[in-house]
């Protein structure tokens, strides 16, 4: 039993440390943090999984981007603690944020397509992330139907008002 909580101000530091023990401190090389530099996280969907005792089992956050002028979630990164993983508590964590994710049409990510595919994601082409990035890793998935239909061009941070 996990308890699903937004992310606050005073989980930050455990949540880096989770995600530096998942993807190895280096993360931040990738070319989805260009995205992420500056663009405030998508608050709402950012949420922590802890057991009952309070432990930091799991992470996941959400950016806002555009493609084109289209708005869209990136999802990521998501991280299990290695001692909880094979529980399924990543794929409760992503369907938990996606099920908030009320007033969002499109969701994206840059992952491997047969584990996402799972929960629904499917190769995006036409959509290009900054390089380097593997186009086949490219996936999305509708929370409306039809979503992503006719949307193509660069993923970039959101236009600002």
């Amino acid at each position: 039993m996990y308890l699903f909580n937004r992310e606050t101000d005073d989980d930050w530091w455990e949540v880096e440390a989770l995600f530096d023990l998942a993807f190895a401190p280096g993360r931040e090389a990738l070319s989805s943090y260009r995205l992420r530099d500056g663009n405030p996280t998508a608050d709402d969907l950012c949420l922590v999984a802890r057991d009952p005792d309070g432990i930091l089992a799991g992470a996941i956050r959400y950016w806002p981007v555009s493609v084109q002028s289209t708005p869209a979630l990136l999802l990521g990164p998501v991280a299990v603690h290695p001692t909880r993983q094979g529980e399924g508590l990543g794929g409760l964590m992503i369907e938990e944020s996606l099920d908030r994710a009320t007033g969002w049409d499109r969701v994206m990510l840059i992952g491997d397509a047969p584990y996402y595919g799972r929960f629904g994601f499917l190769p995006l082409v036409g959509v290009v992330m900054p390089p380097p990035t593997n186009p086949d890793r490219v996936l999305g998935r509708e929370l409306t139907p039809g979503a992503w239909e006719g949307v193509v061009g660069d993923v970039t941070p959101p236009k600002s008002s």
